[in-house]
């Protein structure tokens, strides 16, 4: 039984359909081949259409008949930031939360705590835009990558994911695939802020110099492979990336951007 819902009774609001339900039952239901040609064709329509509104991928669209709902009509829905794999938040769908997810592009959950239908930041702003939509081995969890609009976390985190445990006296640990964005995030807040004696400040204020340490850096990568110790080109390698960060800061690029171009390339 769908969460909120009284058993025997109707719904006051029908759940949305997925938008290409009715062209789908239009091919079932046609009584020439024409007319199913027709339908088909609209079906395909209706798909491209909403799926390139969206930006969710085609892989969703068996997410329905695949995924399996507990006792309550609830599932586990793992929210994860599509740009840095960030786990942003951990939350619960029902059949009318995912049918509305996917016929808007934007994340819908169910609130256990209220009792009712959500639309993630339709109060604060914070939106979350779905790029995907994907199901576990069992069927019984979902992932949704997101474009998040601000802060996952009522608290203003980026992640509900911030609290835990960290070495004595240490700070929080990143995971390897946190460290680069983090990293962005920090050059945007100093080209932000300009606090006095930043080295990202003056590299940001003299763009010629961030070319031509760009330049030297990977000279010296190329360098420490040929002839110095793995831990240094460990070192000259990070040299490398945080300039490379800097210059497409720069130019108002990410490293998102240069992520698409290699997505595109894949063979």
């Amino acid at each position: 039984m769908t969460p909120g819902r009284a058993r025997g009774r109707e719904p006051t609001q029908a759940p949305p359909t997925i938008p290409w339900v009715s062209a789908s039952a239009d091919i079932q239901t046609a009584d020439s081949p024409a007319a199913a040609t027709q339908a088909a064709g609209a079906l395909a329509a209706q798909k491209g259409d909403v799926l390139a509104e969206t930006g969710m991928r085609a892989e969703g669209e068996c997410l329905p008949a695949s995924v399996v709902y507990d006792e309550r009509g609830l599932v586990p829905c793992v929210v994860q930031d599509w740009g840095t794999g960030e786990v942003l938040m951990l939350a619960y769908m029902n059949e009318e939360a995912l049918a509305r997810t996917r016929d808007t592009g934007e994340l819908h959950l169910w609130s256990r705590s209220r009792g009712e239908l959500w639309h993630k930041g339709a109060t604060s702003g914070n939106t979350q835009a779905v790029r995907a939509l994907r199901v576990d081995c069992d069927g019984d969890t979902v992932l949704a990558l997101v474009e998040p609009a601000g802060p996952a976390c009522h608290t203003g985190e980026r992640t509900c994911f911030h609290r835990g445990e960290r070495p004595q006296g240490g700070q929080r640990p990143l995971a390897p695939h946190e460290t680069l964005p983090a990293l962005e995030r920090t050059l945007a807040e100093r080209a932000h802020e300009r606090p006095a004696g930043s080295y990202t400040v003056a590299l940001l204020e003299d763009p010629p110099r961030i070319g031509e340490k760009v330049r030297e850096e990977a000279e010296e990568v190329a360098r420490a492979a040929r002839e110095e110790s793995d831990e240094r080109v460990d070192e000259e390698a990070a040299d490398v990336l945080y300039h490379l960060l800097v210059l497409l800061h720069s130019r108002g690029r990410a490293l998102a951007d240069a992520e698409r171009v290699l997505d595109a390339r894949r063979r």
